[in-house]
């Protein structure tokens, strides 16, 4: 079986998907794509931001995923756009009801991100995450609140 490809001929899944990101059946109907295209920062965390208030964490994932791997290698910032990004993967695997997952991932996201916290870029609310995601970390199978990436 043939792969779905997009436009520069990248693997990519064309099947349909539910809010949480997991795949649903080809000819289903699932929730809107995240449009790739460049971001300024203040738009990928309103976007993000906008998708997480909407309980679709894994979209917001691939907004920050985006940003993260538009940076060049040596970018400071790279790392925070990582965290963000994995944070909403743990926010994911919490609300999948995978707990392991949950805690995992947001325990890296909330270590790639703390070194941010004395001079956060962006108006990012990296000690609010940070506090955030340790909670996650000590009881990813309560029902955890969605996290506001700007103070």
């Amino acid at each position: 079986m043939a792969r779905d490809r997009d436009g520069q001929g990248r693997a990519e899944n064309a099947r349909p998907r539910d809010a949480l990101g997991r795949p649903l059946p080809h000819g289903a109907t699932g929730v809107e794509r995240v449009e790739a295209r460049e971001r300024t920062p203040h738009e990928a965390l309103t976007l993000a931001q906008d998708y997480l208030d909407r309980e679709m964490p894994f979209h917001a994932h691939e907004v920050l995923e985006e940003q993260w791997k538009s940076l060049p290698q040596q970018a400071p910032e790279r790392a925070l756009w990582q965290g963000l990004a994995q944070l909403a993967v743990g926010l994911t695997h919490q609300r999948r009801g995978n707990p392991r997952g949950a805690r995992t991932v947001t325990s890296r996201g909330r270590e790639a991100i703390a070194p941010f916290a004395t001079d956060p870029p962006h108006g990012i609310d990296v000690g609010g995450l940070v506090a955030w995601a340790q909670a996650v970390v000590d009881d990813p199978a309560a029902d955890a609140p969605v996290p506001h990436l700007v103070a």
